[in-house]
């Protein structure tokens, strides 16, 4: 599912990506698709930068199908929030981390982060449905055969890119490169100001 830009969220794209930059923490960036800066590229041995890509790659992917996940439960009792099931995915993610040699705290950190941006789009696409009933889902995907097999694909690489970052993501330059790849994602995905929020939510855990 692709998320199409309005023409007034893809004039504020460039606001936006420079307050996701500093809700991300690091340095605002002149647009979503701008290259590393030349600071940070010289530090760039000192964080694995394809790691980095690798991760706000799946962020972005994993935070696309908040839609899907939106549509499944909308009009129906299926809540938002879900404590239950969060504390099994972060338990899951916990014991499988460990076993690839990951902090198995920062990886609990770095999928929190995801469940909750996750929520943020959906709570976002309720309103927006709310409101405006003519853009509400035609279809209602499986939630257990269609989406969750997908997150769970997506948990899968981003433990292993987890594992490749784990040991630089306290480098200068972390923050910087995250945030160039993951606005980078972001315009290729057409994210609107809705999802450019939920991005911001996704990531501030992944570099120390």
């Amino acid at each position: 599912m692709r998320i199409r830009t309005t023409s007034t969220a893809a004039r504020r794209l460039v606001t936006l990506g420079a307050a996701t930059a500093l809700a991300l923490g690091g340095a605002v960036l002149p647009a979503a698709a701008a290259p590393v800066a030349p600071a940070a590229a010289s530090q760039a041995g000192h964080a694995d930068p394809h790691a980095l890509a690798a991760i706000a790659s799946l962020a972005t992917e994993r935070l696309a199908l908040a839609d899907k996940v939106a549509a499944a439960k909308y009009g129906t009792d299926a809540p938002i929030d879900d404590p239950a099931r969060e504390r099994q995915i972060l338990d899951d993610v916990a014991e499988r981390s460990a076993g690839l040699g990951v902090d198995p705290a920062f990886a609990r950190s770095v999928f929190r982060d995801q469940i909750e941006a996750n929520k943020v789009v959906q709570r976002g696409l309720y309103a927006r449905w709310d409101a405006h009933p003519e853009q509400r889902p035609t279809e209602r995907p499986d939630l257990a055969k269609e989406v969750r097999p997908q997150l769970d694909r997506i948990t899968t690489r981003l433990l292993d890119a987890l594992r490749e970052v784990a040991a630089t993501r306290t480098s200068p330059a972390c923050t910087p490169l995250l945030t160039a790849a993951a606005l980078r994602d972001a315009h290729a995905r057409g994210f609107d100001a809705l999802h450019l929020k939920g991005l911001a939510r996704a990531l501030p855990s992944v570099c120390g």
